[in-house]
C-alpha cells in the first residue's frame, strides 16, 4: 500500500513539474518524457538521474545555467 502512495505521489509530482515546464513556455519533449519514464521504471536514485542529465548538456554549446 505504502507504495502504491508513493509511487502516485511520484506521478502527480511529475505531472505537475511537466504543466509547469508547457506554462513557461518550455514543454518536455517526448524523448524528454521517456528519458523521465524510463527514470521511474528503473528506479534510478535523484543523484544518478542529475548527472546523466547533467552528462547529456554537458558539451553542448550554448547551454548555459540559469543565472
Amino acid at each position: 500500500m505504502r507504495d502504491r502512495l508513493e509511487t502516485a505521489a511520484r506521478h502527480k509530482r511529475g505531472a505537475e513539474a511537466e504543466h509547469l515546464q508547457a506554462l513557461e513556455g518550455n514543454p518536455l519533449s517526448a524523448d524528454e518524457k521517456e528519458m523521465f519514464a524510463m527514470f521511474e521504471r528503473e528506479g534510478w536514485s535523484f543523484e544518478r538521474r542529475r548527472d546523466h542529465i547533467n552528462a547529456l548538456f554537458a558539451n553542448q554549446p550554448g547551454v548555459r545555467a540559469a543565472e
